[in-house]
């Protein structure tokens, strides 16, 4: 495997079908043993193997689904992003929250990093204004 812009940006793809498909273990399996998951960004990092599972584990559990705003975008180095809307329930109805992922790889391919950067502000309840 390699870190390349290509490979970065079919893992992000990968990562959206995976999720969609509610499909835990596949969403995991894209990041590396020792990752980290911040989400939202200045929350709480959530480390390694077993907390992501655990993390991942829920969040595929919970309806929501993610759709792709723009294509993925590479760098010139080992990170790519990804943006898109998560539609959830929330509990006023429907919502989407506008999000832009980080996520850094390793050499072999594996996402070692993931920050997610959204706020208060980038929740939007379905007919707001």
């Amino acid at each position: 495997m390699s870190n390349d812009t290509e490979h970065m940006k079919a893992r992000l793809r990968e990562y959206v079908e995976a999720f969609n498909a509610n499909d835990a273990a596949r969403v995991t399996a894209l990041f590396a043993d020792n990752a980290t998951v911040e989400d939202p960004v200045g929350t709480p990092v959530r480390r390694g193997r077993a907390e992501i599972d655990a993390f991942f584990g829920h969040a595929t559990t919970v309806g929501a689904r993610l759709e792709l705003v723009a294509p993925p975008r590479g760098s010139h180095a080992n990170a790519a992003t990804i943006t898109f809307k998560v539609h959830i329930a929330g509990p006023d109805g429907t919502a989407h929250i506008d999000v832009t992922d980080v996520m850094e790889f390793d050499a072999y391919g594996k996402i070692v990093s993931m920050r997610a950067y959204w706020g208060a502000d980038d929740y939007h309840r379905a007919g707001a204004a």
